[in-house]
């Protein structure tokens, strides 16, 4: 026997505009994705800037006393050094990079004959792991890889070329976003936060969650501030190792400072930056003086334990609270689903959930 099932508009409506704005909501995300994440980079790259802004707004209030006046000039400041820095690093490094791999090239055939005996030491290694003419299989695969690459980049060459200028298009908005955001997130905030009543005791609700969202603006700000000093430190030692390396060997002490700056940026990606850039430095030294490169390979790795394991864990504290296990999930599953971008910006995310987990009773009971 059929039965007839009565119910009001309201819950007809609820029942159908639920689903119906869920779907909305990830068709949204679906389309919007990558504007979404330029935002959130200029966000997430606001908060970062925030320890130094505080430096120099306290150094203006040192300086000329306290004005309303200062904190935008500190913004724009605290920006404008962030940005020549960054320039600065790209300025001098990528010379070097140029420089040295056409040194490479030239004094190849001298370094080769130095290092390795030239063709005649090679198929003498050659044979003692049996393998007849070493030379010609080195020189089939080397002929065999230029021809691919040169397959690879005719065919690809206009979409690499606007490839190019969507990631340049790219780094400008995050750019001028960061810069309104500093501008004007704080005030937006102060806005929002009035808006929904969080500046009255009562409205337990609002409170909570301005408390949670300072703690973790406060989260990304600490972590990054410890990460950079901490890389700078990485590149001070690793340059200062290259200049002793220089007194020594054949190697220019003007590598120095661009093998330090590469270091240092390296080592702001979580987990494996730091073996990238030692890396990438050795390359590097290894086309003025093998001898160099591998005397710098070998100390690094003593330095980087040291740094991971006595230098870091001073610097950055316990700031974040997240197991070893933690973070390393947290940086993989970053890297498979954001790649660089999301190696970089897992942890402080991770270590925002923590908050959100831990001050959940606060907010059930704030509603309640």
């Amino acid at each position: 026997m059929a039965k007839r099932i009565e119910t009001d508009l309201n819950t007809f409506i609820k029942f159908w505009l639920v689903p119906l704005g869920i779907m909305l909501v990830i068709f949204f995300v679906y389309k919007a994705w990558m504007g979404l994440l330029v935002v959130g980079a200029s966000i997430f790259l606001a908060l970062a800037l925030k320890p130094l802004v505080r430096k120099v707004n306290d150094f203006f209030i040192k300086m000329f006393g306290k004005d309303k006046k200062h904190q935008t000039l500190s913004a724009v400041m605290a920006y404008l050094i962030v940005v020549l820095v960054i320039g600065a690093i790209v300025a001098i490094v990528g010379p070097v990079v140029v420089n040295e791999t056409a040194h490479f090239i030239e004094n190849f055939p001298d370094t080769f004959e130095k290092t390795f005996g030239g063709w005649d030491g090679v198929n003498e290694f050659g044979r003692h792991i049996g393998i007849e003419n070493l030379h010609d299989g080195i020189t089939h695969a080397m002929s065999e890889i230029s021809n691919n690459m040169m397959g690879f980049l005719s065919n690809n060459l206009m979409s690499s070329v606007s490839g190019v200028a969507d990631v340049v298009m790219k780094i400008v908005l995050i750019l001028v976003l960061t810069l309104l955001f500093l501008l004007e997130g704080p005030e937006m905030l102060s806005q929002l936060w009035k808006t929904v009543g969080a500046d009255k005791p009562g409205n337990k609700t609002a409170v909570v969650a301005r408390d949670v969202i300072t703690k973790m603006a406060n989260v990304v700000s600490i972590y990054v501030s410890r990460q950079v000093l901490v890389a700078m430190i990485d590149g001070l030692a690793s340059g200062l190792i290259v200049l002793l390396l220089s007194l020594f060997l054949n190697i220019s002490s003007s590598l120095a400072i661009p093998m330090g700056m590469i270091t240092m940026l390296f080592y702001l990606i979580p987990m494996f930056g730091q073996f990238i850039g030692g890396t990438l430095v050795t390359l590097l030294l290894f086309f003025s003086s093998p001898i160099a490169a591998g005397i710098f390979a070998v100390v690094y790795i003593v330095y980087s334990q040291v740094e991971n394991n006595i230098i870091a864990p001073k610097v950055q504290g316990d700031a974040l609270k997240l197991q070893p296990v933690v973070i390393l999930c947290a940086v993989t599953i970053g890297m498979y689903t954001l790649g660089l971008i999301g190696a970089i910006v897992a942890i402080p995310i991770a270590g925002c959930i923590r908050v959100l987990i831990e001050e959940y009773p606060n907010l059930k009971a704030a509603r309640e």
